[in-house]
């Protein structure tokens, strides 16, 4: 248990820092799923609107640093590539 004011004070800094956090990893997870379930559903529309959601989202996680930058750019990288994958077999 903390001791000191500073302790005191870093400890509830913590804790709204990772409430935050929480929300915001949520969040990513929840607009990567919906690009996923479109995926599974193999609607080309709504897998791509459902990924130019998901791209800032994941862009804002990687610069306020609850995620690394090279996860959120791989992840995105690959919903990209499975996104483009199912537009072209729609269209062919």
């Amino acid at each position: 248990m903390a001791n000191t004011t500073s302790a005191k004070k870093a400890t509830r800094k913590i804790a709204r820092r990772t409430a935050v956090n929480k929300a915001r990893r949520s969040r990513v997870r929840t607009y990567v799923r919906q690009v996923e379930e479109a995926l599974a559903a193999g609607d080309a529309v709504k897998a791509k609107e459902a990924f130019s959601a998901a791209e800032p989202e994941l862009a804002r996680a990687a610069s306020k640093g609850v995620m690394h930058a090279n996860t959120a750019s791989r992840k995105v990288s690959r919903l990209a590539a499975r996104v483009k994958a199912l537009s072209a077999s729609a269209n062919a």
